[in-house]
């Protein structure tokens, strides 16, 4: 990860992009307090695999089935809601998207 981007994750920007992702349907389905959770299991994920260890030379590889079935199960754990795969999917997919968009891990 690159060191200079260590603080350009805004969580309302997160939410905010996630939200403009998702279809319609989903869009009315989660509140922004939902997508925020949901950030917040991916950012766990993250530190989980040592993402943020901060080693800047390494290469990070993130294995979105991986991380879709870590959001699943910590969701079902905490008693949020039923999710469908599809769902938590698209969440996973619009976060990857933002975080690429600010180039989080280059």
């Amino acid at each position: 990860m690159n060191e200079e981007n260590d603080f350009t994750y805004d969580e309302d920007e997160a939410v905010r992009f996630i939200r403009n992702y998702l279809p319609l349907e989903m869009k009315e389905r989660f509140s922004d307090d939902d997508l925020l959770y949901f950030t917040d299991l991916i950012a766990e994920y993250y530190e989980s695999k040592g993402f943020f260890d901060g080693a800047d030379d390494d290469v990070v590889e993130i294995d979105e089935e991986e991380m879709i079935r870590y959001v699943v199960k910590n969701a079902g754990r905490d008693g949020v809601g039923r999710l469908t795969a599809d769902e938590v999917t698209l969440i996973v997919q619009g976060e990857l998207a933002y975080c690429e968009s600010i180039r989080l891990f280059e």
